[in-house]
This record gives structure tokens, C-alpha cells and sequence, in this order.
């Protein structure tokens, strides 16, 4: 699955700076893309924007070739997974009843489960080591595997693409590395995934391409070597760097320096 954003400028008042200030990209299919850049950049306002849930002042959102605005909500439902950054419960309901929310873009209105749908649970569930939690009720929930069943939710859609705002937000070691080897074998199996991210060495280690915004604009683009040097990174985050090489990952660490 294709995404391209083509000069991208949406705001959220008249009175303040443009929140995406003509911003164009494209992600291949297949591709495991990080979104970067401070507090207050553009990320999630970026993801908000391809994906239809925020108005553009100008540009377009162009998926697989078709306009944004030609796919209907239950098309796009099916296709493209997503965890938002913060998400509240507002009734109880159990693990697996989460999850299997996931399959509903599958099924017709009052229509029941079929063994398919069972069967997509189970699955990302397991994918995410969250199986275990299946009868709990989510809002009995640490934060860290409410994480990790949010992600299973989308994963259970089995789409052609993931749109992730910090997945590994409250993830302990252990999990936040299963859930990174899962959305990078998930990419070199077909999947498009795009995902913002504090973690400036995450999206080194783990992306195909890394896009760095800075105050709704891009600063860079491309690789990790093309995108994490040390001028651009001092200048997006007003903080003096040093990058090298891992010898380990053989990709860019970056070393926040002392004043």
C-alpha cells in the first residue's frame, strides 16, 4: 500500500502558524516509515492528515493511486490499521471483545462472528504476547499491555498497512523490542507501516526511511545516514548532538552532548 501526501498544509486556527506548512511525501509499499521531530512538530497532525481526520486548507492524500477522498471510511477501515496516541474505554469489555473489534469492517450489520474472524484474534493476540490477557477486562489493564492489545486490535484487521502514533509508548524492554520485530518482519512481509517516534535510534535501527519535521515543515528525508547527521538534528532540536556508528546495529547513535 502506497501513501503520498503532496504539499500538505492544514491548520487548526486562523490565528496561529499552519500546523503542516506544505509538507509532500511518499512511502513505498512494504516499507516500515518513521516520522520524527520535537514536541509540537506536525507527527500526529501528519498522520491525522492521511488519514482523512482532519481538513486541508490545500495539497492531497493519495492512497494506492485513488485521492483520499474517493475511499469510503469501511474501505479504508479494512485497509489501514491504526493506534492512535491515547485512547480511553468508555464501558467495560474484555480483552478478546477489543480485539475482535478489529473484524469489524468484515462484518455486516448484527452479523456474527465467523471462525476466520476467531481465528485473526487469536493470532495477533499471540503476535503481540498478549495472549494470556484474552479474558481480562481492559480496564483492569496496565498501560504497558493496554499498549500491546491496542496494537493486536489492528493487527486482527488484517490490513495492507499500520499507522502508529508511539507504539511502544509505556512498553517495557522486552515488549517494546517484540513489538518493533513485529512491525519489521510485518513490513518485509508485504505490510506498509508508518509510525511516529521519540526514539530517534529506534527509527534508525528499525525504518526503511525516516522523515523529520520541524515546526510543520520537513527537514529532512531519506535514510537514517541521509536524515540523522549532527547539523540537522542540532538545528530541528536546539540541542547539540554527536552521531556515530553503532558497531552493534551498524546504524546511526545519536549522543544528546552537555550544554
Amino acid at each position: 500500500m502506497i501513501f503520498e501526501g503532496h504539499e500538505i498544509i492544514a491548520r487548526y486556527s486562523d490565528d496561529r502558524p499552519p500546523a503542516l506548512a506544505g509538507i509532500s511525501l511518499h512511502v513505498p509499499s512494504s516499507c516500515l516509515y518513521a516520522i520524527l521531530g520535537p514536541n509540537g512538530s506536525g507527527k500526529s497532525t501528519l498522520l491525522r492528515a492521511l488519514l482523512g481526520s482532519i481538513p486541508l486548507v490545500s495539497g492531497s492524500v493519495v492512497i494506492d493511486g485513488r485521492p483520499l477522498s474517493s475511499w469510503t471510511r469501511r474501505k479504508l477501515a479494512r485497509e489501514v490499521g491504526v493506534v492512535t496516541q491515547v485512547e480511553s474505554l468508555a464501558f467495560p469489555i474484555s480483552v478478546r471483545e477489543l480485539v475482535a473489534m478489529g473484524r469489524y469492517p468484515y462484518l455486516g450489520p448484527f452479523e456474527r462472528e465467523r471462525p476466520e474472524d476467531r481465528a485473526a484474534v487469536v493470532t495477533a493476540l499471540d503476535k503481540c504476547e498478549a495472549l494470556d490477557l484474552a479474558e481480562r477486562d481492559a480496564g483492569s489493564l496496565s498501560g504497558g499491555e493496554f499498549q500491546r492489545v491496542r496494537i493486536a486490535r489492528a493487527l486482527a484487521q488484517e490490513p495492507q498497512a499500520l499507522i502508529l502514533d508511539e507504539p511502544t509508548a509505556s512498553l517495557d524492554l522486552r515488549h517494546e523490542m517484540v513489538i518493533l520485530e513485529l512491525l519489521r518482519s510485518s513490513a518485509d512481509a508485504g505490510l506498509t507501516v508508518i509510525l511516529v517516534t521519540h526514539h530517534i535510534e529506534t527509527a534508525a535501527r528499525f525504518a526503511d526511511r525516516l522523515l523529520l519535521l520541524d515546526r510543520g515543515a520537513v527537514a529532512a528525508e531519506g535514510t537514517a545516514q541521509e536524515v540523522l547527521r549532527e547539523d540537522i538534528l542540532a538545528g530541528v532540536y536546539r540541542w547539540r548532538v554527536a552521531v556515530r556508528d553503532n558497531p552493534v546495529t551498524e546504524k546511526p547513535s545519536v549522543t544528546p552532548l552537555s550544554r
